[in-house]
């Protein structure tokens, strides 16, 4: 082993002993009892300990077995119970943030499967530990092999490198089915904006970009569930994207007034 990489991981382990929770990952669920488990199962008992992970769960008001789920599973449960108002996928994220303890937030969505968990987080820790000006990590975006079609292997290629480009332009982008932020940078720029029901993954890293770097890792991969994609197509979510995106941008509100759920 050399020198360096002994000094950084021994920097790594020092950060992880001395704040006890360095990170939080916070998933949003709403009706989700057909993946959740599998997302959960990711996270075993000696992987939480060996990166001093919380898992916290922020549920929008399921009526299928979502909680008794995440009872299994989850370090903290917040639950949304008015039943007069729907709750966006961005209020119940930053609610998880709310009682979350990590100075580093992963936000992650229920259909959301790591590629190989161990290196993801040895490398989110160490990146964040190295270099105090880094804000949030965009990461790359693909379909589990074993549901891959070529549509879908063509679209991730263009539209992971479209997101790239975005942070080497310091525009700042991300896309919403995994978030590395840092708590400081997150509280900062105040969260999500809560009323944005689609566009708000955009609209963070496009604020936390003026506040610090939000940089794209092509090494920290993720699947995504492709149920989006095989219900409406891959145009149709694509122009949903860009829609939200420059509304965003320009109008700071969201072109959807509802983002539907996929189940």
């Amino acid at each position: 082993m050399s020198k360096r990489k002994s000094s950084i991981q021994r920097r790594v382990s020092s950060a992880v002993s001395a704040s006890g929770r360095p990170i939080s990952v916070i998933i949003p669920t709403r009706n989700e009892e057909k993946l959740l488990t599998r997302c959960l199962d990711q996270f075993p008992a000696e992987m939480r300990q060996r990166f001093g992970l919380e898992i916290i769960i922020s549920d929008a008001g399921s009526t299928d077995t979502t909680i008794g789920i995440a009872a299994a599973y989850a370090d903290k449960i917040a639950e949304h119970q008015d039943p007069n108002h729907r709750q966006t996928i961005a209020e119940g994220r930053n609610r998880g943030a709310a009682i979350a303890d990590g100075s580093i937030f992963v936000f992650l969505n229920a259909d959301t499967q790591l590629a190989d968990p161990i290196p993801f987080f040895e490398r989110i820790t160490i990146r964040f530990t190295l270099d105090p000006s880094l804000a949030a990590l965009a990461v790359k975006v693909e379909i589990d092999p074993a549901q891959r079609r070529l549509s879908d292997t063509l679209f991730h290629f263009f539209f992971n490198r479209y997101v790239h480009l975005l942070n080497v332009l310091h525009v700042g982008a991300g896309r919403g089915e995994c978030q590395i932020v840092r708590r400081s940078a997150f509280e900062a720029v105040k969260g999500y904006n809560i009323h944005f029901p689609a566009g708000e993954d955009f609209d963070l890293y496009h604020r936390i970009s003026h506040f610090g770097k939000v940089k794209y890792d092509s090494k920290l991969l993720v699947f995504e569930s492709p149920r989006r994609f095989r219900k409406f197509g891959y145009f149709h979510v694509y122009m949903s994207w860009v829609r939200n995106g420059f509304a965003t941008f320009f109008s700071k509100k969201a072109a959807s007034e509802v983002w539907e759920e996929v189940r």
